[in-house]
């Protein structure tokens, strides 16, 4: 096992960093909470299999007995798979599961801080956090963690469950650049177009690598989130999603649901709604996200080559 001063590397990731090679850093909450064992491992696999087709190398990030890692061994994707003691990490959160010696899957946020200390500069996920609906004060902190941390995040948009809108407007307000690939609507996870614009529209990830590098000359100091729309195979009928998320906020607001259990419960009701194909949408979103940061990272590392 390799690492940097912070960070446990498999030998695979730490000879690609050290080589300039392209690397995707891969969040895993998703095998950690998102899904049902085995499935969660397997997507997991999947996912890393995608970014290696696509010409990159996959660095699955989580803290494993008090260790950072970007990279990890089947074991620990199983660890974290049959949960557990396995507990939930965001960057804020990172310090008590190194001290404290705990197993814990990373979030969005997590994920880019321990990426960042590897020396990982892109990064793949589902959708980010943002502004909760009714609750302009509740911010996921992926939102700050973006405006301070240099890694470059592929998602499918903010997540349906959040307030599109005012999300946009606070990445504006944090100075963090928004591309949007392949598109000039800015997506809604489970669907393509969320019905606001926002960002540039980019249809090469060569022109996505070259403005991040932009960015950097300029001492931007953020990271930038790249918007990929679900492929349209895959994407739900945006009626359905909207009626299913409005009933399913008004149940937890009369379950007293709060906090950080309102996106799971939301996530789960989807699910049961749309008998599954919530979920399945998510697997196909994920595993578009992979193989473009892999094209990203692909075309970062040659352009730095040049």
């Amino acid at each position: 096992m390799a690492g940097s001063e912070n960070v446990a590397m498999t030998r695979e990731v730490a000879e690609a960093l050290a080589e300039g090679g392209p690397v995707v850093a891969l969040e895993s909450t998703i095998i950690s909470h998102g899904m049902p064992w085995p499935q969660n491992a397997e997507v997991a696999m999947a996912v890393e299999a995608a970014v290696r087709e696509a010409g990159a190398v996959p660095a699955t990030v989580a803290v494993i007995d008090g260790v950072p890692r970007a990279g990890l061994n089947a074991d620990q994707v199983a660890r974290l798979g049959q949960g557990g003691d396995v507990v939930k990490a965001a960057s804020r959160d990172l310090g008590v599961a190194i001290v404290r010696g705990l197993t814990a899957g990373t979030t969005v946020s997590a994920t880019m801080r321990i990426a960042a200390s590897a020396g990982i500069g892109v990064f793949a996920t589902g959708g980010i956090g943002g502004v909760h609906r009714g609750d302009a004060l509740d911010v996921s902190a992926d939102l700050t963690e973006l405006s301070v941390t240099d890694v470059l995040v592929v998602c499918a948009g903010v997540k349906s469950i959040l307030d599109i809108p005012r999300t946009i407007e606070v990445l504006e307000t944090l100075r963090i650049p928004v591309a949007v690939f392949g598109q000039d609507a800015f997506p809604a996870f489970y669907t393509r177009d969320s019905g606001v614009v926002a960002g540039e529209r980019c249809d090469d990830p060569a022109e996505i690598a070259a403005i991040r590098a932009a960015n950097r000359t300029m001492g931007l100091g953020t990271g930038m989130l790249v918007a990929n729309p679900i492929p349209e195979a895959h994407a739900l009928e945006a009626g359905e999603i909207g009626a299913t998320i409005e009933a399913a906020l008004a149940a937890a607001e009369a379950q007293g649901v709060r906090g950080k259990d309102v996106t799971p419960f939301l996530l789960g009701r989807l699910n049961a709604v749309t008998e599954g194909r919530a979920l399945r949408a998510n697997i196909e979103l994920v595993l578009d996200n992979a193989r473009l940061a892999a094209r990203i990272a692909v075309a970062e590392a040659a352009q730095a080559a040049e």
